[in-house]
């Protein structure tokens, strides 16, 4: 019986289920945001009641709001060692979720730092940010804030 997934053969990726480049090569899916309300926020199917950064895998992990806090003395201000611990190499933006009120907001460092990696901030309330978030096509890490 052949292998229907044999190396020697095209594998080819149902279009339903993966995004293309400009080259018509698959872009991996990331995680769909269904939806968010204070405390909580969904993300394919699962709730999750903490701040969450989506990296650029789709891997999913809690905030460490704690490097910002220990700086600013609270996590509505993002540090510069907060985003050292954030970003990764190839982001091309990050998509934040600023809170219900718009409140979280980046320090002057952590933004600088950002741009000199070539990497663009995207700051809204969450509930605009999921929009943005679920209709970008290009390599983004989110940060979404779930609170204030």
């Amino acid at each position: 019986m052949d292998d229907p997934i044999s190396p020697s053969k095209p594998f080819h990726i149902h279009p339903i289920f993966c995004k293309f480049n400009k080259s018509h090569e698959p872009i991996p899916m990331k995680p769909v945001i269904e939806g968010i309300q204070f405390g909580s926020i969904i993300i394919d199917g699962v709730q999750y009641d903490h701040d969450v950064i989506i990296r650029l895998d789709g891997r999913i992990e809690k905030r460490k709001k704690k490097l910002s806090k220990a700086v600013y003395g609270t996590s509505h201000r993002v540090s510069l060692e907060e985003v050292q611990f954030i970003y990764e190499r190839g982001a091309k933006r990050i998509i934040t979720g600023t809170g219900q009120q718009g409140l979280l907001e980046f320090s002057e460092e952590a933004a600088q730092f950002l741009e000199s990696h070539g990497c663009e901030i995207e700051a809204c309330p969450s509930r605009i940010a999921i929009y943005t978030w679920n209709q970008s096509n290009q390599p983004a890490i989110g940060l979404f804030h779930i609170t204030c």
